[in-house]
């Protein structure tokens, strides 16, 4: 993740941040799991969503289980991967 992204995340709203660190380590889920996961409203979820969109760190994707549901995810390599991919390299 860039440092310009990493600050553009810093300045989104508390709500924002959480929904972003779930995606982090959860991976892709539709809207109503990250309300089950982060016990926000549906509401503030969709704003947090709205806001992740706006700045490119988080996409919106067909949920082909359920197409009456869209599938969230993060687009930017994140720092579990990246600790991830460290720890692969490490064992090599």
């Amino acid at each position: 993740m860039s440092q310009t992204e990493r600050e553009e995340i810093d300045d989104l709203p508390p709500s924002a941040k959480l929904v972003f660190k779930v995606l982090e380590y959860k991976g892709s889920l539709t809207q109503k799991q990250i309300v089950n996961e982060s016990m926000l409203s549906a509401r503030t979820v969709r704003y947090a969503l709205e806001r992740l969109e706006e700045i490119g760190v988080v996409e919106e994707d067909i949920y082909f289980a359920d197409a009456r549901q869209n599938l969230y995810e993060i687009t930017v390599p994140t720092e579990v991967e990246t600790d991830q991919s460290a720890d692969a390299q490490c064992a090599e």
